[in-house]
């Protein structure tokens, strides 16, 4: 009789220690990344989920590669993942076909896309590409599309040169086989190919076409259903990004601990790390904030060059809502 109430008690506690536990845990998340995330291109999230920034938001996140950013599109508006990575012109490019996804943050100010060239092919400027062959990663992948938009700058199109879809690891090393002689693709596998022991050049920033940088794309329905789960990965990332720009040695030693196979190649990783620092994180006044303008400008050339077939509203490819953390909490 008298040992119920303290039944009662204990019985209470150890289902107030479950109802406790149950809502600590965090949430489970699926990223979908354009190519296998151990590649240093992904280091802003590799060490959010290495220093426990993402766990900070309450969500634990798998990374699983999709192939390429268009791809990362479609699965995310088909429902098989809330959020996922591309680069930051992949809605203009999926969102006239119906796939309703938007960019809700890009990493960096400049573009992702570089083309390279080996040194030796005595190749100047874009129109110097024409009857060469180029090396991609996949036609699926935003980078293309990308290159597509700086042939035709040019004034040419995919038919005056050779463009190959090697994958994430045979696009650099075609190029630094020779089997190639450029390379559009992300500062990763530039020096990777340098490492190879190739000596390349790069096209003038001023002659590839200016698209976006890395972003993060989220679904219309977990934009409006799930604003926690896409601001928390917002802002954990845009910390991993702080710790690179802030210090790309202590951020390479970060990725080679997250990522055991790049132990030893921490030099190297610092050398990519500076280039994404250099020419694709430098330039945003507000790290993350989508600049309505220049998406503007990439969407009519998309158009006018017969890239996509029609412009989707301008407010339909973005959201600047999990920049502002007291918007995003709203």
């Amino acid at each position: 009789m008298f040992n119920t109430p303290l039944k009662r008690l204990a019985l209470a506690a150890v289902g107030l220690a479950f109802a406790l536990q149950a809502q600590a845990a965090p949430t489970q998340v699926t990223y979908l990344l354009p190519a296998p995330p151990s590649l240093p291109a992904f280091a802003p999230w590799i060490i959010a989920k290495e220093k426990g920034y993402y766990q900070a938001e309450d969500l634990d996140l798998t990374f699983i590669a999709a192939k390429g950013g268009v791809d990362v599109a479609k699965q995310i508006g088909a429902g098989n993942a809330l959020v996922g990575g591309a680069i930051g012109d992949t809605p203009i490019i999926v969102r006239p076909n119906g796939i309703p996804v938007r960019t809700v943050a890009v990493l960096g100010g400049g573009g992702v896309t570089m083309i390279a060239t080996n040194a030796r092919a005595n190749i100047h400027n874009i129109q110097d590409l024409k009857g060469k062959t180029l090396t991609v990663m996949s036609y699926s992948d935003t980078t293309y599309y990308a290159l597509l938009a700086s042939l035709r700058k040019a004034g040419l199109n995919k038919d005056d040169v050779n463009i190959q879809a090697a994958g994430p690891a045979g696009v650099w090393q075609l190029f630094s086989a020779s089997k190639a002689e450029a390379m559009a693709g992300v500062p990763d596998w530039v020096v990777n190919a340098e490492d190879a022991g190739l000596q390349y050049q790069l096209i003038p920033r001023e002659q590839v076409f200016e698209s976006m940088a890395q972003a993060i794309l989220a679904s219309d329905d977990a934009i409006e259903h799930h604003p926690e789960v896409v601001r928390g990965v917002v802002q954990a990332t845009l910390r991993g990004l702080k710790d690179i720009v802030d210090d790309p040695k202590a951020a390479a030693a970060t990725f080679a601990r997250a990522v055991p196979a790049y132990a030893g190649k921490e030099a190297s990783l610092e050398k990519t790390l500076r280039l994404y620092v250099d020419y694709v994180y430098a330039g945003q006044p507000v790290p993350g904030r989508i600049d309505p303008a220049r998406l503007d400008a990439v969407r009519k050339f998309y158009v006018s060059e017969g890239i996509v077939p029609r412009e989707s509203p301008l407010d339909e490819l973005y959201s600047n809502r999990f920049i502002d953390t007291q918007t995003a909490a709203k």
